[in-house]
């Protein structure tokens, strides 16, 4: 009897023999008094251990908690863990990525598999300074992987994002190779500070869009909402973009991977075109002043007919090369890349090279301190000689550069006929003159992990970034350019160096239903930046050195800096898997401002409810319901760095003495504009096939930093001073289907994101409209509204060009064909109604196809190259460009037309800034297709390799638009006149693992 009450537990001769005595000197009739601790070991309290590992090694964090209590701790950095339980208590172990597993205790050893959750893995999202699941994540955050990032084949990161999540608006601003892309985050909150979301790669904030290998990127977030910004306060204002780098995760694997891809790229034009010699001539004929047209034009021009544009480009070559190394162990985790990009433009004369190398190393040297060193380095250099874009579409057909042996005519000095305006052949310079310059950029990190105790974590990031880049340009004794200074060269160089240090306590506790993480860091950074440039005349040909120059010609040079400091705390409650919050406070510091505002704090708070894991929530369909509420203050700073100091030109002179002018006048009292926002989330599954998110937000930014002018008389030129408020609201939808069976060998992938923005200008300093080039903020509308003349059409009386007029007192509508006599008035908005992004994807037996989309409705830009290339005559010297199909011109058997009478040197007006050359820049544009191949696991084994992929990709191949010029996108943020529009591409490569 008393073997089977004690088990397999051994109890000393001595405490059986007291506790039999105490009950009867009889053992026969031994009992239990009700008071006695049972000696069964379900009934005493131990101390559990053990450890918890996957199929790929241990798993470190992993929370482990016992049901029912409060106890709760987390596995070391080789996944065991130690806790304390009895027999028969239900052990709940959690970690991201991996199925939740209970067990129940039945001894002091307890060793814990968990199955992979591939469902979880891909909702795993970065939320900053934490990873979190998605049905934990409170805030307004997208998170993309790499695959679905590589569909369009860029070396820039920031291109990677076109298209990609509802409320990012990406716009390659220009083709050139190496260009970075325009990027804003849900509108434009600001008129004189930063209106571009902030970058952050692996924790380090960057100084601008990081040049880093787009084939080192685990995954990118992006932070819309308050409530996920201010964790990285004011540079966060405009949103910002987490970058998470490879490394390691599954001890004993070594991967080498290899990617190799070559292509072309081809000069993308658009609508745009302009006239042969034959449409010039035509031109030319149809002018209504024929006696004013030289006597040296006459249809001799026919004879020549050069194609300025189809020279200047070309099909330029493209070449990426990369490997990297993926490795580790129970103690070091290594990921090594190494890459080289080389790009021709597709405008001749410009040649891009850039090689980078990344090394992330996580090594354990205790059990608990892990070191975290990592370090990116690019070089780029470039070689231009690049065309002229501006002279190519500008130059007569009638005009040729070349002479019939071959060699370039020289303009300025030959007596040659030259038809075009400003007798320039650039060819004839260009073959002397170029410039080149290179980059070397590195980012640095010494970064490790201290856990103190189950509950405590320390991290510290501490980043040092070295940036310096060098430019020379050219200019030969021979060309016309030189002459005047017999031949110049300058060089020029500067240098940015950042220091980033973050100094982080984490804590985090598991009890019963309950879970707590909470976050207090310390933050610092700063920044220095200086440059030096010379430039010296009378040059010997070919050389490249300043010093060797016979005598100076100028010289430049600067220095700024500023400095960031900061606190943060951040706290994160859940309950049950269903409620989840999450609050925190920031204070920023900058030295941008003065002693009276130099600090600022910033809160936010967040929560969300998955409705879904309710118990009365019986809905076999829906297999996610999730809301989000969010509300955040965040501040932004100017894009001056000294915003609050009088500041004075030391570069002026005095009787052969230095001398100091006035210019910015000091404002101590200079602040913060301050954004708050709210944004509500409803997150929504059906079927496990069909996920839907809509996010809606109202954001308000006061407090704007606008720069008052002073009277010319005062002396200083003005101050910075903190007046007015913009509103931004709007509306994101994203949605994803798996449209077939996911047992179907053929998997048809969809997915789709629509998002609109409102913009409102609501208060300006003393309610004045502030004039913006051919914009104007005016209170009650849209930061980016034209206001210019409102062109009403051509009257077909007499063909001359209509403007329209307003009475200011009756506001009675008329029209005019005098220019000066037409009213300026507000005429559009270059802020888009909507705009949004497609993608889909099939799969069948290792072969994919893939395509994506972009459009955007209801922005206008201002076609600028129009006043030049659709001039009525007014640039006779330039070419013109080929009339669309639903447009034409005046004339006495004509008169309803869209184009005013043509005359030689055309005075009327009719081509300055009027709403005649705004246009709708609408589109819908296909921007990648990839066709790609994996083969088979069977074939590879025996070749010892782990995958094989093969691709052809092509991007910007289609594009639908009204928009007459190059490109629609990139013309709302730039000059539609010479923009290097983005090119089509035809790239294919390999990809192979082993």
């Amino acid at each position: 009897m008393i073997s089977k009450i004690l088990g397999n537990h051994k109890l000393s001769l001595l405490s059986l023999a007291l506790l039999i005595a105490s009950n009867s000197a009889d053992a026969n009739s031994f009992k239990f008094p009700d008071h006695t601790v049972l000696l069964n070991n379900a009934f005493f309290q131990q101390k559990v251990s053990g450890k918890v590992q996957s199929a790929e090694g241990p798993l470190t964090g992993a929370t482990i908690n016992v049901k029912g209590t409060s106890r709760s701790t987390s596995a070391g950095a080789d996944g065991s863990f130690s806790i304390e339980a009895k027999n028969g208590d239900v052990l709940v172990i959690n970690s991201i990525g991996y199925k939740t597993k209970e067990v129940t205790v039945a001894g002091s050893v307890v060793n814990i598999t968990l199955e992979t959750n591939d469902e979880s893995l891909e909702e795993v999202v970065v939320t900053g300074y934490s990873r979190q699941k998605k049905t934990e994540v409170s805030a307004s955050v997208v998170s993309i992987d790499q695959k679905t990032l590589k569909d369009v084949k860029s070396p820039n990161v920031s291109t990677l994002l076109q298209s990609k999540i509802a409320g990012v608006d990406v716009v390659s601003g220009s083709g050139r190779p190496g260009s970075n892309a325009n990027i804003r985050v849900r509108g434009r909150n600001s008129i004189n500070s930063n209106i571009s979301p902030l970058w952050v790669v692996d924790g380090v904030i960057m100084h601008g869009t990081p040049n880093i290998n787009p084939n080192d990127i685990e995954t990118v977030s992006v932070l819309k909402d308050a409530a996920a910004t201010t964790q990285y306060g004011s540079r966060g204002a405009s949103g910002v973009i987490v970058v998470t780098t490879k490394r390691a995760l599954k001890p004993g694997e070594h991967l080498f991977s290899f990617n190799l891809s070559s292509g072309i790229s081809k000069f993308n034009p658009g609508k745009f075109k302009v006239m042969d010699s034959q449409q010039m001539w035509d031109l030319y004929q149809s002018f209504n002043n024929q006696n004013a047209i030289p006597n040296s034009i006459n249809s001799d021009v026919l004879n020549t007919d050069f194609d300025w544009l189809e020279n200047g480009t070309q099909n330029g070559g493209i070449n990426d090369f990369s490997a990297n190394y993926l490795g580790k162990t129970e103690e070091t985790s290594i990921y090594a890349s190494g890459n080289y990009y080389d790009e021709k433009g597709s405008v001749k004369g410009y040649d891009y090279n850039r090689l980078t190398g990344r090394l992330n190393i996580e090594h354990k040297l205790t059990k608990n301190l892990t070191f975290k060193p990592k370090i990116n380095a690019s070089y780029t250099s470039y070689e231009d000689r690049q065309h002229s874009l501006y002279d190519m579409y500008l130059n007569m057909p009638w005009d040729t550069p070349f002479y019939s042996d071959g060699s370039l005519k020289n303009t300025k000095v030959d007596d040659v006929l030259w038809y075009g305006r400003d007798n320039n052949n650039y060819l004839y310079d260009l073959q002397y003159n170029y410039g080149e310059g290179q980059t070397f950029d590195v980012q640095s990190n010494l970064d490790f992990s201290l856990k103190i105790s189950d509950r405590f974590t320390f991290e510290s990031m501490n980043s040092l970034t070295y940036y310096n880049q060098t430019t020379m340009s050219y200019t030969d004794p021979k060309s016309n350019s030189g002459l005047e200074n017999k031949g110049s060269v300058s060089q020029f160089s500067d240098k940015r160096i950042t220091r980033f240090f973050n100094q982080m306590l984490k804590y985090n506790e598991r009890f019963g239903k309950h879970e707590v993480s909470a976050l207090a860091a310390y933050e610092y950074s700063d920044y220095v930046y200086t440059s030096v440039g010379a430039a010296g005349k009378g040059i010997s040909g070919g050389s490249q050195i300043v010093d060797n120059a016979a005598n100076f010609l100028s010289q430049s040079g600067t220095k700024n800096d500023y400095a960031f400091q900061s606190g943060l705390i951040q706290l994160n409650y859940k309950y049950d898997e269903r409620y989840n919050f999450q609050g925190s406070y920031r204070i920023d510091g900058a030295s941008r401002f003065g002693a009276n505002n130099r600090y600022g704090g910033f809160f936010a708070l967040s929560g969300a409810w998955n409705i879904y894991k309710e118990d009365f929530f019986n809905v076999d369909q829906i297999n996610l319901l999730r809301l989000r509420a969010s509300y955040g203050e965040v501040g932004n700073t100017p894009t001056s760095l000294y915003a609050s100091y009088s500041l004075y030109g030391l570069n002026g002179q005095y009787n052969g003495e230095p001398a100091a002018i006035p210019s910015q006048y000091n404002n101590k009292n200079v602040s913060w504009e301050k954004s708050r926002d709210v944004n509500l989330g409803l997150e929504l599954g059906l079927f496990n096939r069909i996920d839907l998110t809509v996010d809606a937000y109202n954001k308000n930014t006061d407090g704007l930093l606008s720069y008052v002018r002073f009277p010319a008389t005062a002396g200083w030129d003005g101050y910075w001073y903190n007046i007015g408020s913009i509103n931004n609201k709007g509306l994101e939808l994203a949605i994803n289907a798996r449209v077939l069976d996911p047992e179907s060998p053929l998997q048809w992938n969809v997915g789709a994101n629509w998002a609109t923005n409102k913009n409102r200008v609501k208060s300006l300093k003393d309610g004045i409209d502030v004039p913006a080039g051919n914009k104007r903020y005016s209170e009650g509308r849209d930061i980016d509204s034209w206001y210019m003349r409102k062109w009403t059409g051509v009257s077909e009386e007499n063909g001359a060009p209509l403007w329209e007029v307003v009475d200011a007192e009756t506001g009675a509508v008329s029209t005019t064909s005098n220019y000066n006599k037409a009213t300026l008035q507000f005429v559009g908005t270059s802020t888009p109604k909507y705009q949004g992004g497609i993608n889909t994807s099939f799969l069948y037996k290792g072969i994919s196809l893939t395509a994506t989309f972009s459009y955007l409705h209801g922005a206008y830009t201002y076609n600028m190259g129009r006043e030049l290339f659709d001039s009525d005559g007014a640039y006779p010297s330039y070419n013109q460009m080929v009339l669309s199909d639903d447009w034409s011109r005046w004339s006495p058997t004509n008169t309803i037309a869209t184009h005013p009478v043509a005359s030689y040197n055309n005075n009327s007006g009719s081509n300055k800034t009027s709403s005649r050359y705004l246009e709708d820049a609408s589109f819908f544009r296909l921007r990648n297709v990839t066709l790609a191949y994996d083969f088979k696991p069977q074939l590879l084994s025996k070749l010892k390799l782990k995958s094989v992929n093969v691709f052809v990709a092509a991007d910007n191949l289609w594009l639908s638009t009204k928009f007459t010029g190059l490109d629609p996108e990139a013309a709302l943020f730039g000059d539609a006149t010479s923009q290097y529009p983005s090119p089509k591409r035809v790239i294919a490569g390999v990809n192979f693992t082993f």
